[in-house]
């Protein structure tokens, strides 16, 4: 198959099949998937952290709740 150079940048092809650019530097590569697995990684960190928030949010409510049947059934 036949890729033709992409005019000013000298690690870029064109497939003239599909018209998809690729990239044949593999250090640039390689930094991309870095960055990418990166940020997927802090995405799931901050759902967690959220899930997290979420689930003592729910459980001081439970308390709250209980201190109130608690102080009401004391009267």
């Amino acid at each position: 198959m036949e890729y033709l150079k992409v005019k000013g940048h000298h690690n870029l092809l064109r497939d003239p099949q599909t018209n998809s650019i690729i990239n044949t530097n593999m250090s640039e590569y390689q930094e991309y998937i870095t960055r990418r697995d990166t940020k997927k990684n802090e995405e799931q960190k901050i759902q967690s952290i959220e899930e997290d928030v979420a689930t003592m949010k729910n459980d001081l409510d439970e308390i709250k709740t209980l201190l109130r049947s608690l102080i009401n059934g004391s009267k």
